[in-house]
Formats: C-alpha cells, sequence, structure tokens
C-alpha cells in the first residue's frame, strides 16, 4: 500500500511542483516590468508589461528603447519620434552617478528591442544588461580626463551641443540598423533636431562673446567639454562628483578663490543639496546662488511642463551669463 501511495504521489507532485514554477516566473516578470518610468516620471507597470509582451507579437508595433537617463531619453524621443516607445531607467530626482539597477529592473531592461546609453563611465552597470541591442551615445568621441590619478573620467559630452550633434548621430545611425523600416523617419528627425542643436552652438557663443570675466564655480566637474569649447574656465565645490562629502577645508578653499577672482555668484544644481553653495555665497562680496544645471535629469514638474535638453541649455546660458557678467 505504501509502494502505491508513493508512485500515485510523486506525479501529483511534479506537477505542482511544475506549477510553482511557473508562477513564480511569471509573477517574477511581472513585478520587473514594473520599475520603469515614463518621460512624465509617472509609474508605467501595466505599460511595460504590455511593452515586453508587444515587441516581440507585433512586427508593426514600436520599437520599444529604454535609455538610461534624461538626455539620452530626450535624444532617443527627439530621433525617433512617433516610430519608438521611449522609456527612461533612472527615475525622476534620481542622481545618475550613485544609481545602481535593481535586479527587477535589469530583468525589465533585458525586455526590450534597444538600451541607449552615454558611456564613459556614467553606467557602470552596463555590462550586466544583456538586451539584444545596445546604441553607445559616445562612440567615437574622446573622453577627457577630470582626474588623471584616479582615471576618472568626464561623462557630461552631452553639455557641449557639438559632442551632443555626434551622441544624436550615433543614435540616429543605430536606430536605423536596427529598425531599417523607419530609417526615413529617423534620418528626418535627426536631422531636425541638428539644425536645432546648431542653433543652441551659435546662442551660446553669442551670449558669451562679451564676458567680464571666464571663470564660473560649478557645484561639481560636469562642464570640462562645454568650458573648452566656449573659452571659458570651470572650477568646482564638490570636484568630479556630486555625491562626494564636501569638507569645511573644501569650502575655505572655494571661498577664498571665489574672492580672489572676484566672483560674486556660486552656482548649484537641481538634484543636490544647495546649502553647501549658500554656505560660500553668504562669505563673498554681493554673493548669490543660480542654478546651473548638468542636466542629468529634471524635476518633475519641469517634466510635466515640457522642459526639455535645448530649454535646460538654454537656461544654463542665461544663469552663466549672470556670473560672467557679459553683455553688462
Amino acid at each position: 500500500m505504501i509502494i502505491m501511495r508513493i508512485v500515485i504521489i510523486a506525479p501529483v507532485l511534479s506537477l505542482l511542483f511544475i506549477f510553482y514554477l511557473v508562477y513564480h516566473n511569471l509573477n517574477a516578470q511581472n513585478i520587473s516590468n514594473s520599475t520603469l518610468t515614463n518621460p512624465n516620471g509617472t509609474d508605467t507597470s501595466s505599460e511595460n508589461s504590455k511593452i515586453a509582451q508587444q515587441s516581440r507579437t507585433n512586427s508593426s508595433d514600436k520599437l520599444v528603447v529604454i535609455s538610461s537617463f534624461f538626455p539620452i531619453d530626450e535624444f532617443v524621443r527627439k530621433i525617433g519620434g512617433g516610430a519608438v516607445q521611449s522609456s527612461v531607467l533612472i527615475p525622476v530626482g534620481v542622481e545618475p552617478h550613485d544609481f545602481e539597477p535593481t535586479i527587477n529592473q535589469i530583468q525589465a531592461l533585458n525586455s526590450a528591442d534597444v538600451l541607449v546609453y552615454n558611456d564613459f563611465g556614467l553606467e557602470n552597470w552596463i555590462q550586466k544588461i544583456n538586451v539584444i541591442n545596445k546604441i553607445n551615445a559616445s562612440k567615437g568621441l574622446n573622453a577627457s580626463y577630470i582626474d588623471k590619478r584616479n582615471m576618472t573620467l568626464d561623462p557630461h559630452v552631452w553639455l557641449d551641443p557639438l559632442l551632443a550633434k555626434k551622441q544624436v548621430e550615433n543614435i540616429r545611425d543605430g536606430l536605423m540598423m536596427i529598425d531599417p523600416n523607419h530609417k526615413d523617419t529617423y534620418f528626418e528627425n535627426a536631422k531636425s533636431f541638428l539644425i536645432e542643436l546648431d542653433r543652441l552652438d551659435k546662442t551660446i557663443r553669442s551670449e558669451l562673446e562679451s564676458c567680464k570675466k571666464s571663470d564660473f564655480i560649478s557645484f561639481h566637474n560636469s562642464f570640462s567639454y562645454f568650458a573648452k569649447t566656449y573659452g571659458v574656465t570651470q572650477h568646482s565645490i564638490s570636484g568630479s562628483a556630486p555625491e562626494v562629502e564636501i569638507t569645511p577645508t573644501r569650502l575655505t578653499e572655494i571661498i577664498d578663490l571665489a574672492k580672489k577672482l572676484g566672483l560674486s555668484v556660486i552656482y548649484s544644481e537641481e538634484l543636490v543639496d544647495p546649502r553647501y553653495a549658500l554656505v560660500i555665497a553668504q562669505e563673498i562680496p554681493n554673493g548669490k546662488v543660480l542654478p546651473l544645471s548638468p542636466i542629468e535629469g529634471i524635476t518633475r514638474s519641469e517634466q510635466n511642463s515640457g522642459i526639455g535638453y535645448v530649454d535646460k541649455m538654454n537656461e544654463n546660458i542665461r544663469n552663466l551669463a549672470v556670473g560672467l557678467e557679459c553683455n553688462q
């Protein structure tokens, strides 16, 4: 009798175990698809579940593209238009320098058609992603070292519109290769955006051509490419990354530097605590704090208002012109 029970129960247990595995995998997939955000910064759990399914079931559906963070996502949406379904990995208000994707986010990434990223060490988690297609937006660009001793690269190439143009071309070429059915769309959209970036470059040159000063103090070393292209000199409070601890000694050094250079404006960023910049501004003559955005991300209200890369760059130029005493 005991032997007969074992013979009967064993297949039942096997079926239950198989059912558990199927249920567990389906549940894990549903969880993993709940970790991405759309361009408006809202939760897209159901939307991303549909994305993973639709991209595999209907060849006429949009190309599912996930971008690592805001400016890359902006470029993808400008180029892709209605031919792509674009999501951004790093959520609203999160600083990209210290971001690390969760296992669930990695699983969601792997269900996409394309991952577009900046490179130069900003996304140090990129090797963990097994998505079929990856587009390196900075391919072919020469990176600058912020700190040669630590071999720290400056990833902020998008803050130079001329380098941003190269990123746009890399994304365009990548999308055209992956999705040739929409290559005309990608080409024409990129062409329009490249013209917009040319206008931005001319605006910057015009605004900065008559400045009394050439030095400025940013929060971290994010404007090295910009500074080189437009003939200004960047100094920073925190160095290579915004999350670096700022000591009282460093604050004193920056205060002394600002006084020596005759600077009255200290720049802060939207994703970091402005208190350090405020402390410095209080210690210098006529000191004040203005935002100078590395455009690594924008606030939720800015996204809801439709503010994009070019808008943020124009805001940067207006604020930088105040500190450099331009057109006075």
